[in-house]
């Protein structure tokens, strides 16, 4: 057998490429069959990648960073048994089938990286976009020079090349980091510097280099402290004279510590008396999740014809529920919220008009109308914007889609949804709500006939009828619902009564007895 080659498989849905994320083991360790290696990105998610052999790391291949295609060999595995080496050809099919077959069961079993204490902020879910059907473009060629990693010396960009203006992660690796190495720099494998997401972006939003940064916390992970102590001084060694160098560097040529200089400043704006060119823009490079979410919407917005429909209604018997359940012993430990009541209804209104939950499939210029909600919540996490769904939604309890909804959020919070989560898609919710926004016109998951988007609960005076007949004001809870919907395949009537119905249920939740 000898060295093997393990290629990267397809992690999921058709995807062509994924970004390296981060090496879980370094040149010379030892891995056991379904090993956790690598962690990806794709357009769609974070996966994590076993390995198919036993063995021992012999080389990595490729950089944290870099974006490979499928197909493309990552790393080299020495099985101890002799031979030469092989390129996964026989055992590239073995390998993308373990690979399938451990990686749900490896995903559900890792540990996710924490934000820091005071960090962490609750999913809120807003007007997005899901997952497009199909495979992502291709993106570019990588150039040979880019497939294997090599020390280098560090090459002096030109001023005005944008992949230095803000963005601290294009800067060459330290040599002494690298695989196999030797080198003393603390970091992860494969020279990957050991932070928490939340201090990867701050890193990025202050112009530092995590690889510049000395990190105090355990095990050399560098903490939050760690960036903004390094962004300090910094800032003050440079002040003004961090323009002045940028400018010098342009003018002779030499823009490698001019460039540095500069993105330092940019984090240290106050106080350093003046900014440059690099300091007043940052580019920030368009992929992953971020860049499929820009694909289905463009893709959404000018194929589907859409409509937008409003409706303010009385919520003050939901909330009245939802203050209820929360003391129920049975939803005890599920999170109960005015959304849930929202999917609740949205699931009952879409069984009394069913054409609602619906596609229009162009190819065979059919409607296809789904006799199954899969109800999808748009959620904002720190890696973008992701629309997993809860299947079968309406196959659900209250309580169980409770703690489906809480499931679906915690996994969104954490970065883990996976490609399977997000297709399939029947109908959408987007809270505009928790941002304290009235309503919106969401625009539509691709292949979705409504997104309804769920505006601030607000008390507000609001005119009642007694019992008498009498009219009154009185406070009330009141909120704002919005339904942008397919006009192909949805007309006004349509749209109208499904809208109708869910504001009615909200409005008095007993209906749903009577509609369920």
């Amino acid at each position: 057998m000898g060295v093997k080659q393990f290629k990267l498989p397809d992690p999921g849905e058709g995807l062509l490429e994924a970004e390296i994320v981060e090496w879980k083991v370094a040149v010379g360790d030892t891995v056991k069959v379904n090993d956790i290696v690598v962690e990806v990105e794709t357009a769609k998610s974070l996966v994590e990648l076993p390995i198919p052999w036993a063995g021992t790391v012999s080389e990595i291949l490729v950089n944290v960073g870099d974006e490979v295609e499928v197909g493309t060999p990552i790393i080299s595995i020495d099985d101890g048994q002799g031979g030469g080496a092989t390129d996964g050809g026989g055992a590239g099919g073995a390998a993308e089938s373990k690979t399938e077959a451990a990686g749900e069961a490896a995903v559900e079993t890792e540990v996710p990286d924490v934000p820091a204490e005071g960090e962490e902020e609750p999913v809120k879910t807003l007007v997005g976009y899901g997952p497009k059907a199909g495979g992502s473009t291709r993106r570019a060629r990588k150039t040979a020079a880019s497939a294997a990693p090599t020390p280098s010396v560090p090459v002096a960009p030109s001023p005005t090349d944008p992949s230095i203006i803000g963005s601290p992660d294009t800067v060459q690796p330290d040599p002494t980091s690298l695989p196999g190495s030797g080198g003393t720099k603390s970091g992860g494998a494969g020279g990957r510097v050991l932070a928490k997401p939340p201090v990867r972006k701050l890193a990025k939003d202050l112009g530092v280099d995590l690889a510049s940064v000395p990190a105090t916390g355990d095990g050399g992970i560098t903490t939050r402290a760690d960036v903004e102590s390094y962004a300090a001084s910094a800032g003050s060694a440079a002040g003004a004279p961090g323009a002045a160098v940028a400018s010098a560097g342009a003018a002779t040529g030499s823009g490698a510590a001019g460039s540095q200089a500069g993105g330092t400043a940019y984090g240290n704006a106050s106080g350093t008396g003046g900014l440059g060119l690099a300091e007043r823009e940052v580019r920030v490079p368009i992929k992953g999740v971020r860049k499929m979410t820009a694909q289905a919407m463009v893709g959404s917005a000018f194929t589907a014809p859409h409509v937008t429909e409003w409706v303010t209604v009385d919520v003050t018997a939901t909330m009245d529920l939802v203050a209820r359940l929360k003391k129920d012993r049975e939803f005890a430990d599920v999170k109960v919220t005015p959304l849930l009541i929202l999917a609740k209804a949205m699931i009952l209104a879409a069984r009394r008009n069913p054409e609602i939950n619906a596609a229009w499939d162009e190819q065979a210029q059919e409607i296809v109308l789904k006799n199954y909600v899969n109800l999808g919540i748009a959620a904002a996490t720190p890696r973008g914007l992701v629309v997993p769904n809860v299947k079968d939604a309406d196959r659900l309890t209250l309580r169980e889609l409770a703690a489906a909804i809480g499931e679906l959020t915690a996994t969104a919070r954490e970065g883990r949804t996976q490609p399977a989560e997000m297709s399939g898609g029947t109908i959408t919710i987007t809270n505009v709500g928790v941002f304290g926004v009235d309503a919106g016109t969401p625009i539509l998951n691709p292949g979705e006939a409504a997104i309804m988007a769920f505006g601030a609960v607000n008390r507000r005076p609001w005119v009642v009828t007694d019992a008498s007949g009498e009219e009154q004001i009185v406070p009330r809870s009141v909120t704002t619902l919005a339904l942008s919907f397919d006009h192909r395949l949805v007309d006004g009537e349509l749209g109208s009564k499904y809208l109708a119905d869910v504001a009615a249920i909200l409005e008095d939740p007993t209906r749903a007895l009577v509609w369920g």
